[in-house]
């Protein structure tokens, strides 16, 4: 009989008359089967001769054969598709070099999908043209159940027919395998809440790997509005095929959201990595996701985050300008006029489409594709279609000023990825300690006023001490802008805003009904805070505080509360005095009660006490607070069998938040144990080491030591 069945023909049910020519023709016929009958396949096992080390003997299996291997205590279990099936094909190796079935066990446990099986990564290699569209079209509900993200027929269409990723896999030195797998069980001994994915191709060779710390889960949850994915390491061919997920933090700092090793920029690739950060995140998706250009990234977020405002970062277009126009060198100078005047002094949608079809037909670009494209995507990266989105800083026109940048010097073209791998930790500690600094920084000072302006008083009181000090800086600039009223209406009022430093005119709309204001300058949309124009227009108006929606909670020092401020300025400014006013005591019991046991005794029974009152009278205002709520608005009213992830099967929980719901006694205790660690019974401060205690509404966040060599953390 034929070792290989072609697909229109009838696929017979494998039995002992059976020869193949190979092994490998034999799993070729056990796939042709098990698509047909609608299963996937995986290849058990197989055994080489110890004489002629040929191969003598393999088994096939159904994906869902066996049984997980970690116990049902296991920490993290990983989702596995084994469900004891056992539907298989052993084969063996004639003397005469012949392979036939030795054995066949046809019954499976679970339900077949022949209408699916096409779905299935050992099928995927089958040209899905040949599949019928209306069949495909009709089954969409099954299929969702296998791409649950990816609702889109003629996407998921288009996605099969240009998959090429078969034995596509990760470029690694010898060795650099085992090196990240010893990091990830490091880090996951260090914290079980440690998140990894493996992706693995047809061959089981790594192909994509994605993993994130339990911070970075933690400060997802807080500052998960604004997302940057860099593939800067990976596109400009570094020696480690590196992307990263980047946020901000309330003191304008870099956080890490996550890393990954990428084989290529596929649509599938991009399509896995998505989708395990969204479940390493816990299902949550950011406000606005920032990224290169890039048309399988674009399918990708499409698809996984379809709620999300999905952004070109500026320095990403930017920078492909002098490649892509470089045979207009002889009027480059005057080209990169025309675009910047084009991209940041257009006012109106209506301003850029006039000026933006004038520099095409001036420079004959109306044939450049590229250009093309971005004309195409103008309202994920042009300012002036952008409003209402706020960037928060991660979107610059430079990589130098962006906060993507401050990776490069651990990340170099020639870093290896055990390089990087070493690096890792000291890149998470460094992260850490200066968000400690800032922190400590916050609740020990007092911002400086510069000058009498009221909007610096009131902001002072709820900025952290970064935004303050940039914000203090548009306050300050206000002086040297010089405003003329254009045009008024009933609805808003526009003035044209002189702004003597950089000698250049901004238009500012003011509409005092709705408290709305908007700056051609696009500073809150790409800084997160009112630029000297907006704030000159304010005063001129008989305004004196910054308007509450323009008041980002992500930028004040009530930032990592779990209860969003409330749309009533005085009721933000108290909110943060008191936050601010009881970590700076915090600091003061801490320190006071570690210089003798009494004292120590005397603190910590106050913090018992207090931390029971404040839960019970907080629990009664408001008992029905869900602790997950992300907080980052403005103040105002796939298949398993090929997928290794190491996470909790269910929604992976917000790691702080979860904490905010233990009782009383189980934070008294974790606390005991904390504070036990730290050496409480000292008498005298220790040089080089401080505890900072910071009490978070009904949290305890404990810092010990502000030195790197001995900086821990613990929220309780």
């Amino acid at each position: 009989m034929e070792s290989s069945i072609s697909t229109s023909e009838a696929i017979l049910e494998p039995h002992q008359d059976v020869e193949f020519e190979s092994h490998e023709a034999a799993y070729s016929y056990y796939k042709d089967y098990a698509k047909a009958v609608g299963f996937g396949t995986a290849k058990l096992s197989s055994r080489r001769s110890r004489v002629s080390k040929e191969f003598i003997d393999a088994k096939f299996t159904c994906i869902r054969y066996g049984n997980k291997q970690q116990s049902d205590d296991a920490i993290n279990p990983r989702p596995s598709p084994k469900i004891g099936c056992k539907a298989s094909m052993h084969v063996k190796r004639r003397q005469d070099g012949k392979w036939y079935v030795y054995s066949f066990v046809k019954d499976h446990n679970h339900e077949l999908l022949p209408d699916q099986a096409h779905f299935f990564r050992s099928h995927r290699n089958i040209d899905p043209l040949k599949n019928d569209v209306g069949r495909r079209r009709k089954n969409l509900a099954a299929v969702s159940k296998l791409f649950s993200a990816y609702q889109n027929v003629d996407f998921l269409e288009g996605y099969m027919r240009n998959q090429h990723d078969k034995g596509r896999s990760l470029a690694l030195e010898e060795g650099d395998a085992q090196v990240l797998l010893e990091l990830f069980m490091h880090m996951q001994e260090e914290n079980p809440k440690f998140y990894y994915a493996v992706d693995l191709n047809e061959e089981h060779r790594l192909r994509n790997v994605f993993w994130v710390d339990a911070k970075g889960m933690e400060d997802f949850s807080n500052f998960g509005d604004v997302v940057s994915f860099d593939t800067t390491y990976f596109t400009n061919k570094y020696k480690i095929p590196l992307v990263l997920f980047i946020g901000v933090n309330h003191h304008i700092q870099p956080t890490l959201l996550g890393c990954a090793l990428i084989a290529d920029e596929t649509v599938y690739t991009f399509l896995w990595l998505m989708q395990t950060w969204f479940i390493a995140m816990g299902e949550r998706a950011p406000q606005v996701l920032l990224t290169d250009q890039n048309n399988a990234l674009k399918a990708a977020v499409a698809a996984v985050f379809p709620n999300t405002c999905h952004c070109f970062c500026l320095w990403h277009v930017l920078e492909k300008l002098p490649r892509h126009l470089e045979y207009l060198s002889l009027w480059q100078d005057s080209l990169m006029q025309k675009f910047d005047k084009c991209i940041y002094r257009s006012w109106t949608e209506e301003q850029f489409e006039k000026r933006w079809w004038k520099m095409v037909d001036k420079f004959h670009l109306r044939e450049m594709q590229w250009i093309q494209s971005l004309y195409e995507d103008r309202k994920q990266w042009i300012p002036a279609f952008m409003k209402d989105i706020s960037f928060a800083g991660l979107s610059t026109a430079l990589r130098s000023d962006s906060l993507s940048s401050s990776f490069d010097k651990y990340v170099h073209a020639e870093t290896s990825l055990r390089d990087f791998i070493e690096q890792y930790k000291a890149i998470l500690e460094d992260r850490y300690e200066e968000e400690a600094k800032a922190d400590f920084n916050a609740w020990h000072e007092t911002p400086e006023l510069k000058s009498p302006s009221p909007f610096e008083k009131q902001m002072s009181h709820v900025y952290t001490h970064e935004i303050f000090k940039k914000f203090q800086v548009e306050v300050l600039g206000a002086a040297a802008c010089h405003l003329k009223k254009e045009n008024e209406d009933q609805v808003s009022t526009i003035y044209s805003v002189k702004d003597f430093e950089d000698n250049q005119n901004y238009m500012v709309e003011w509409n005092e009904s709705k408290s709305d204001i908007y700056c051609s300058c696009h500073s809150f949309e790409y800084k997160g805070y009112l630029c000297r124009h907006a704030i000159v227009v304010l005063q001129m108006s008989g305004v004196f505080s910054i308007p509450s929606k323009y008041i980002l909670q992500r930028w004040t020092n009530a930032a990592l509360s779990r209860r969003p401020i409330s749309n009533k300025l005085d009721e933000v400014q108290s909110k943060v005095r008191r936050y601010t006013d009881l970590c700076r005591r915090a600091i003061i019991l801490s320190e006071e009660g570690s210089l003798s046991q009494e004292s120590y005794n005397l603190a910590l029974s106050s913090i018992k006490e207090a931390l029971k009152q404040c839960a019970s009278v907080n629990n009664s205002i408001e008992n029905d607070v869900r602790p997950n709520t992300l907080v980052t608005h403005a103040i105002s009213g796939v298949e398993g069998h090929d997928q290794c992830v190491n996470a909790p099967e269910d929604k992976a929980p917000d790691p702080r938040m979860t904490n905010t719901t233990k009782t009383s006694q189980s934070v008294e205790a974790a606390l005991e144990r904390q504070l036990n660690e730290n050496n409480a019974t000292r008498r005298g401060k220790v040089s080089g080491t401080l505890l900072i205690c910071m009490i978070l509404d009904d949290n305890i966040l404990i810092y010990k030591g502000i030195g790197k060599e001995n900086h821990q953390y613990l929220l309780l």
